[in-house]
């Protein structure tokens, strides 16, 4: 009986020595469509590899990234990682992983053009990577266009185009709405560009609120007003609260839904063959036809108490062999320059109509414009959007004009801008 108490305890002993050498490592992840399967098979791998390194993955949803995210980050707290899609202005909460990453050069050559987007001006940190390069751009029901017998605009059809044809296969097939665009600024720049908004003033301030900008805006007003967006997208919450439509695309409600590339998979495992979808591209406005470009980043904080085993996680993932898988897994258009010279990739789905809406995608990123193309490194974008979401729809809810919209937008930016210098 004493060998055996003394064998247990031995053991005891043993797995709290080893319980003790391991490190947690903290993953703050929010997914749109599926990746959030696929990053929890690819770390159980990594845990097998490292079993000195225990990492939870704390999938939470995009509401807890943009609102309580930056309020532990600005309290000096946080996840050891997070995927974020609030890349400039929170450049200061990510930690430089140069010191510590295998080798740097990899790093530099990979995602060197877009490591700005997530870094200080003038750094050459080293602060994560993108985990995805994303566009937004819209999708049709083909099978309700061919049910209502309208025509799908084609590729250089205007917005007014766009709406009028929904509304007529709304009109056809008593949908409650001809159309919807989530409820973020973010969604809306591209077509505010596409009107010649810019919102970046020569000092790299943020500019008042123009003429380009209000084009769309009162567009968008107006289609709300009359019924053809769907309202609830925008008025059924306040402040910068984002709002997707995509479950109503999903459930055949609306014809035509503005959102992003970040969508395909999503679209294609919930609506399955339920009835046939396009990616659209963006319509175009007087100056153009843009979406905007950007995407999530994946980035250590800076905060931790474990660089070096972080970096040894975002190692891993940003490695061309995970990163392709999980670019073929996801069905996201790749930010890794290798991946992308390699050519090649196989995307995992039988629906048909995945593999043309990612090409459509492709083809649309050549359309950007130079004000939708600065957005991504820009320090204010997201001071921008958030103001532009608010009071929009407020205007939509019947509680402002336009014009007071636009006095107030000016100057929820003047007070952010004020408050962070």
């Amino acid at each position: 009986m004493k060998t055996i108490w003394t064998t247990a305890s031995a053991l005891a002993l043993m797995a709290t020595a080893a319980a003790a050498q391991t490190t947690e490592v903290r993953v703050m992840w929010y997914s749109d469509g599926i990746e959030g399967e696929v990053i929890a098979d690819l770390l159980s791998r990594f845990e097998e590899m490292h079993p000195e390194i225990d990492i939870v993955l704390d999938n939470v949803a995009y509401q807890v990234i943009q609102e309580q995210l930056p309020i532990q980050l600005a309290s000096g707290d946080g996840p050891d990682i997070a995927r974020v899609t609030n890349l400039k202005e929170q450049a200061q909460h990510f930690l430089d992983l140069r010191p510590y990453v295998a080798d740097a050069a990899y790093w530099d050559s990979n995602f060197g053009n877009r490591l700005d987007w997530m870094r200080p001006d003038g750094s050459d940190a080293i602060p994560g990577f993108m985990t995805q390069l994303t566009l937004t751009g819209g999708f049709a029901n083909v099978t309700l266009f061919e049910q209502a017998g309208v025509e799908i605009p084609g590729a250089d059809a205007t917005w007014d185009d766009w709406i009028e044809a929904s509304r007529l296969v709304m009109e056809n097939q008593g949908l409650p709405a001809a159309f919807a665009i989530d409820r973020s600024g973010h969604r809306i720049s591209g077509p505010n560009a596409s009107f010649g908004a810019n919102y970046i003033g020569a000092d790299g301030l943020p500019a008042q609120v123009d003429d380009g900008t209000l084009a769309f805006v009162n567009r968008l007003v107006d289609w709300t007003d009359q019924g053809l967006m769907l309202p609830e997208v925008w008025v059924s919450a306040s402040g910068t609260t984002y709002r997707a439509a995509a479950d109503d695309f999903i459930n055949a409600q609306i014809p035509f839904y503005y959102s992003g590339s970040w969508q395909v998979a999503n679209l294609s495992t919930k609506i399955n063959d339920s009835f046939d979808w396009v990616a659209t591209g963006s319509p175009c406005g007087d100056a153009g036809c843009s979406g905007l470009a950007g995407g999530a980043a994946l980035v250590a904080i800076k905060y931790t108490e474990h660089p070096e085993e972080v970096a040894m996680v975002m190692d891993y993932l940003a490695s061309e062999e995970v990163l392709r898988e999980f670019t073929e897994r996801t069905l996201f258009l790749p930010a890794h320059a290798g991946v992308v010279a390699a050519g090649g990739l196989n995307f995992m789905s039988d629906d048909p109509n995945v593999g043309p809406a990612l090409s459509r995608f492709v083809e649309a990123s050549a359309q950007t414009l130079p004000m939708a193309d600065a957005l991504p490194s820009w320090k204010w974008a997201n001071v921008y959007y958030g103001a532009l979401v608010t009071r929009v729809s407020q205007v939509m809810a019947g509680e402002l004009s336009v014009d007071q919209a636009r006095t107030m937008i000016d100057e929820d930016i003047a007070d952010q801008v004020a408050a962070a210098q």
